[in-house]
Formats: structure tokens, C-alpha cells, sequence
């Protein structure tokens, strides 16, 4: 056997590796999470919660979360955090009342949204960070 086609086969290998470019360290991802158990008290008061990350702003950033439960189409907006885009991780937690015996305690399906306010020709429009939905438990309480 010959060692010529062995050599070939290294020298190339070691000059694409050279030749391939330097790997960087990618920059924080931006980020949502909620978890897995909210509150919901006698009253209809409902507190949800997560944590959140961003980066590079140019106008006011919110974390607004809202709630449904079975298979309704009616989805109830939970309260707004204003967030602070630097990079690390921070936790959010929102709360609202919703009337009466339209949530109950159990399963429910939960969507938070990191937004920004941008100014586009004087708007403010929106521009999202992320999102993320799931389902979780509202505990009574």
C-alpha cells in the first residue's frame, strides 16, 4: 500500500482546517420563557411569570403575556413588564384580573411576548424579540 495517497489525504485535510474561518462566539440569544405553574386567586387576580433576555433596543421593550384555557379562542391579557435589553437574563412577572369564572384553576395555555416599541417616521411600531407559548397550571392561590 502506499503512504503517497495517506499524505495527500492529511496535507489536505490540515490545509482546509487552516483555511476554514475562526470561530466566533455568537452573541446572546434573545429569549421568553414562562413557567410551568401561574396563580390564579378567588377574585379573578391571575400572576404569570418567566424570564426574558434582548438585546439592542432603540425604543421601549415590554414582556406582555396573556392566558386561555380549553379549547376557547377567548385570550385574556395578563398585565406588561417593561424590560431592559443589556444582554442577561432577567425575570419578568405579570398580573391581571379577568372576570369572574372565565379562568379556573388547572390547565391552561400561556403565550408571552418580548416587544418593542421602534420609532419607524416618527410610529412607534412594533418589533418582536421573541416569543413562547405553552401550556402550564394555574395553581390556586
Amino acid at each position: 500500500m502506499s503512504l503517497r495517497p495517506v499524505l495527500s489525504a492529511a496535507v489536505g485535510a490540515a490545509l482546509f482546517l487552516l483555511a476554514a474561518p475562526a470561530v466566533t462566539v455568537a452573541a446572546p440569544a434573545e429569549s421568553v420563557t414562562v413557567d410551568a405553574v401561574g396563580r390564579i386567586a378567588s377574585d379573578g387576580t391571575v400572576t404569570l411569570s418567566g424570564t426574558y433576555r434582548c438585546i439592542g433596543d432603540t425604543g421601549p421593550v415590554f414582556v406582555s403575556s396573556s392566558v386561555r384555557q380549553n379549547s376557547g379562542n377567548t385570550r385574556h391579557g395578563i398585565g406588561g413588564t417593561r424590560a431592559v435589553c443589556d444582554g442577561a437574563e432577567h425575570a419578568w412577572r405579570n398580573t391581571g384580573k379577568v372576570a369572574s369564572g372565565d379562568l379556573e384553576p388547572g390547565v391552561a395555555h400561556v403565550e408571552a411576548t418580548l416587544m418593542e416599541l421602534r420609532p419607524e417616521g416618527g410610529l412607534p411600531l412594533p418589533r418582536f424579540h421573541a416569543v413562547q407559548e405553552r401550556d402550564i397550571t394555574l395553581a390556586e392561590g
